[in-house]
């Protein structure tokens, strides 16, 4: 047996990375926006020689082209990206009461999703609050005034405030600085190779899974 296991295929690494790029340049020029900073550029803004507005339209529409390859193109990994993230298990109200000790001690209680109760509870709330943004940054820019669009600005600059915590919490977690994630940066980065004992820690039931599907698919090469 390996001393690592890969969590993610090569095609769902590279489809987060372009869109956590896409978000935080969204999350970036937004509150540079939200800011009044409009009349002066950003860092971004002079490095590319583009209005601080034009980069955050023209990213929009790339998440918005995401999101719908996501559902369409990406449909089966949508459909099992959401099934996991509503499973609900017996043992999530411990996971949870014991987390915020697991975050720096590592010793997270069992549970059996591909996401742990934190992460599925994250994926529901992210994946609303980003369709919300898409949804009313694609209307903002059909929209040019009236009631509509003051009601669209209210929707979008609300979502950007609920939104923003969770993807730096988000980030928090997953770049592995929390000592009770190390190493989990390598499950999305880095070729995807995850340790052994990482996954153990962190996704149990998952590894479980994973690894009698590997000794199966063994079985019969044999």
């Amino acid at each position: 047996m390996t001393a690592t296991v890969r969590r993610y295929s090569r095609r769902t690494r590279w489809f987060h990375a372009v869109t956590y790029v896409a978000v935080l340049v969204l999350l970036g020029t937004g509150w540079w926006l939200v800011a009044g900073r409009e009349g002066k550029p950003s860092p971004l803004a002079r490095a590319t020689g583009l209005a601080d507005t034009t980069i955050h339209t023209w990213t929009g529409w790339v998440l918005a082209v995401l999101s719908a390859l996501a559902v369409t193109v990406g449909a089966r990994a949508a459909r099992t990206f959401l099934a996991e993230s509503l499973r609900v298990d017996r043992g999530d109200a411990r996971w949870f009461a014991r987390w915020p000790a697991a975050a720096f001690t590592g010793r997270f209680a069992y549970h059996g999703g591909h996401f742990d109760p934190g992460q599925r509870v994250a994926n529901l709330l992210l994946v609303a609050l980003l369709a919300m943004l898409v949804g009313t940054g694609v209307g903002l820019t059909t929209v040019t005034g009236g009631p509509g669009f003051v009601w669209l600005v209210r929707l979008h600059r609300w979502s950007t405030y609920l939104v923003t915590p969770l993807i730096v919490g988000h980030v928090l977690v997953a770049s592995g600085v929390l000592p009770g994630y190390r190493g989990v940066a390598r499950a999305m980065h880095l070729g995807g190779r995850l340790r052994r004992d990482v996954a153990r820690r962190v996704w149990p039931g998952w590894l479980a899974r994973h690894d009698a599907a590997e000794a199966e698919r063994e079985e019969r090469v044999r």
